[in-house]
């Protein structure tokens, strides 16, 4: 194996060792991850649909997608994996440090505000899906569990959340 190839390989590996410490979550007791779980599911309430609950797993692998956007600096949602339990999956991306994880979801529930009640997909009142899809996951009412993680890229810092059931399920009601 060439030297060039094995400091490559031990670079990558020391920088998945340091990933949770870099990504700035590393379980629900961390501060970030307690304050986007509340910022769900005080909009949950709201809403009159179940609180969520944290789950580790999800959260796991929000981790790793978090990771290859604020690598890669590419934002773009993970592709789904063969034969395994579709998830949901928001993304938010915004100005290193800047936001809040209550100002990061809010921007999903600001979507709210062209939501329709309805049959998905046709729940905008702007006849644009992406208008209001990141909030009817976050409420949609069959959707049971969350996890989150957040990555520091060059540029921007990049937020992925990961829940089970899938919500924005065609011909099912968000709420």
């Amino acid at each position: 194996m060439a030297r060039g190839t094995m400091w490559r390989k031990g670079v990558a590996l020391a920088a998945l060792a340091a990933a949770p410490l870099l990504l700035g979550s590393t379980g629900l007791g961390s501060e970030l991850d307690r304050r986007v779980l509340a910022a769900h599911n005080r909009e949950r309430a709201a809403a009159g649909v179940p609180a969520l609950q944290w789950d580790e797993d999800l959260a796991a692998g929000a981790r790793v997608w978090a990771a290859h956007l604020g690598a890669t600096g590419r934002f773009m949602h993970s592709p789904d994996e063969p034969d395994a339990e579709p998830q949901g999956e928001n993304l938010w991306a915004g100005t290193p440090g800047y936001y809040s994880p209550e100002a990061m979801v809010g921007l999903w529930i600001a979507e709210k505000r062209v939501y329709r009640p309805g049959v998905f997909p046709d729940n905008s009142r702007t006849g644009d899906l992406e208008d209001v899809g990141h909030y009817t996951q976050l409420v949609w009412r069959r959707t049971r569990a969350v996890g989150c993680a957040l990555a520091h890229g060059r540029r921007e810092d990049f937020l992925v959340c990961r829940y089970a059931t899938a919500g924005n399920v065609i011909g099912e009601r968000p709420l």
